[in-house]
């Protein structure tokens, strides 16, 4: 007999992740423990932006391979009175930064990149890689125009979330040994992540518990008690310079200082009887705006999208995608080695809060500064290292990101936000949750448990085995397909969470399925 072997399937069950239905706040993250923080300050009385902020902070603890305040991001604000606001604190290289520390190598990246690899991966991890951290600043912005509680109130849950540790469980250790290679070179974070040199295990039975991530919530009650500024103007803002300075990180004090969230109009543009609210700054909003034009004539017909909905899709990102690495070449990062976070709030006064932050590579530059506890991104990684590239490294500049919180709205307060993480497989999720939802009628929980395809460049396209025979094969009969599962890991999709407020006042929510910590949560 000669018998082939069948597709191996690494997750045999069906995985369902339960949504979140109230008729006052909600918090979306892929975090419950820091739902659950957001949570707490809406019962406090807090507005979405309170916890919001909240929700990030404890995200900067409960989540370190996403997320932190070593990292940056950009956020949609808006609600009764609120006209839509982008909060852009994207990523910003110093402004000392030397391109001739970058030398290449003559290889080529097979693994994260498709450009030249520099020398001793300077520009991936290390002092090197760290951008302005500016996640504070923007935090600290979004609290000052629509906070309503004390700071020191907000940050109540993430300092008492730092005291307790992050958990030791399963995913915990997954996360941590996917980057065990390169924390193992960098002393602090090796302290804390690599017990004994192996990645923190949990026990066979009975509860995992937990480990403190170095000086992270003196850190956090520093911020706290004296104010968010503290991280670039005060204490925590020395602490920080000394350490950079003793690794070789050229970011100073003038970096620090002038280290501000800029606050824009978002972006307006109208899709199917709505406004869409898109982040105004280096985002991937524009390609959004690309696709929604290519798709206005789409076959929105029945509850879920058809074989030639989404082909016409795969057709649409693939163009969207030319025109938007036409000038930069591929220097962006591969969306596998992306990792983000997104979290979604609205408040009982409809108040909503649509943020995504990073650190960029999963735990960033992988380098935990020993006098705070700060993981710091590896911003610097977004630039291409060919000194005549439209996108190189250089001092002081703005690199292209994929972020996309998106707003939208029916009427004229806004009726649903959304986002997602996952790189440049963040927009293509967008959308089709974004459309799943508007467009073909699907509650939240519906949509976010629907199979979705990628595309995240000029060709491919990675397609949910669920999509079914018909749809595979119509893909296929334009480009090269690769079927997949959506399994936790690998992470084959991007991980959006989504919040409705639909028009007797009920929020609806959902966060990732098949991400293990995700929730949404009403208040």
């Amino acid at each position: 007999m000669a018998w082939t072997p069948p597709r191996h399937v690494s997750q045999h069950w069906q995985v369902t992740k339960p949504g979140a239905t109230g008729r006052k706040g909600m918090v979306a993250s892929q975090a419950r423990d820091a739902a659950e923080a957001g949570i707490a300050i809406l019962e406090a009385g807090g507005t979405a932006a309170d916890a919001a902020v909240a929700t990030a902070f404890a995200l900067a603890v409960v989540e370190p391979w996403n997320s932190g305040i070593g990292g940056i991001g950009f956020t949609q604000v808006a609600g009764p009175g609120i006209a839509p606001q982008t909060f852009d604190f994207g990523p910003v290289s110093p402004h000392a930064l030397d391109p001739s520390a970058f030398p290449m190598t003559g290889k080529m990246k097979d693994d994260l990149f498709t450009w030249p690899e520099v020398f001793e991966d300077r520009n991936v991890h290390g002092p090197l890689s760290f951008a302005i951290p500016s996640s504070v600043a923007g935090y600290a912005e979004i609290h000052k125009r629509h906070g309503r509680l004390p700071l020191s109130v907000v940050m109540e849950p993430a300092i008492a979330l730092a005291k307790r540790g992050l958990s030791q469980d399963w995913f915990t250790t997954l996360k941590v040994a996917s980057s065990a290679s390169v924390l193992r070179l960098y002393d602090e974070s090796a302290r804390i992540y690599l017990p004994n040199g192996l990645p923190p295990v949990g026990p066979y039975q009975g509860a995992p518990g937990f480990f403190r991530q170095g000086r992270l919530a003196e850190t956090l009650e520093r911020l706290a008690s004296a104010g968010l500024r503290d991280f670039y103007e005060g204490g925590i803002a020395s602490e920080l310079l000394a350490d950079f300075k003793e690794m070789g990180s050229p970011i100073n004090a003038a970096d620090l200082a002038g280290c501000k969230a800029i606050v824009k109009p978002a972006l307006e543009a109208s899709w199917r009887g709505r406004k869409l609210f898109l982040a105004n700054g280096l985002t991937a909003a524009p390609t959004l705006l690309r696709v929604l034009e290519g798709m206005r004539d789409a076959d929105f017909s029945g509850s879920a999208p058809s074989t030639a909905w989404y082909a016409q899709l795969a057709r649409v990102l693939r163009q969207a995608y030319a025109e938007r690495l036409a000038g930069l070449g591929d220097a962006e990062p591969k969306a596998a080695e992306s990792c983000t976070t997104h979290l979604t709030v609205c408040d009982k006064d409809g108040m909503m809060v649509a943020m995504t932050t990073t650190l960029l590579s999963s735990m960033g530059s992988r380098v935990v500064l020993p006098r705070t506890g700060v993981l710091m991104n590896n911003g610097v990684m977004w630039f291409d290292p060919r000194p005549d590239a439209k996108n190189a490294i250089g001092p002081g500049k703005r690199p292209l990101t994929n972020m996309c919180p998106v707003l939208a709205a029916a009427a004229d307060a806004p009726d649903m936000a959304l986002g997602a993480s996952g790189g440049r497989r963040i927009m293509a999720s967008v959308f089709q949750m974004l459309s799943y939802v508007a467009d073909f009628g699907m509650t939240p929980d519906v949509a976010a448990h629907h199979p979705r395809l990628d595309v995240s460049g000029p060709e491919g396209v990675t397609a949910d085995i669920r999509l079914g025979a018909e749809t595979l094969a119509a893909l296929a009969a334009e480009d090269t397909v690769t079927e997949v599962e959506h399994a936790a890991m690998p992470v084959n999709f991007a991980c959006p969470n989504l919040i409705r407020i639909l028009p007797d006042g009920t929020r609806e929510g959902i966060s990732d399925v098949m991400s293990p910590w995700s929730a949404a949560l009403a208040q």
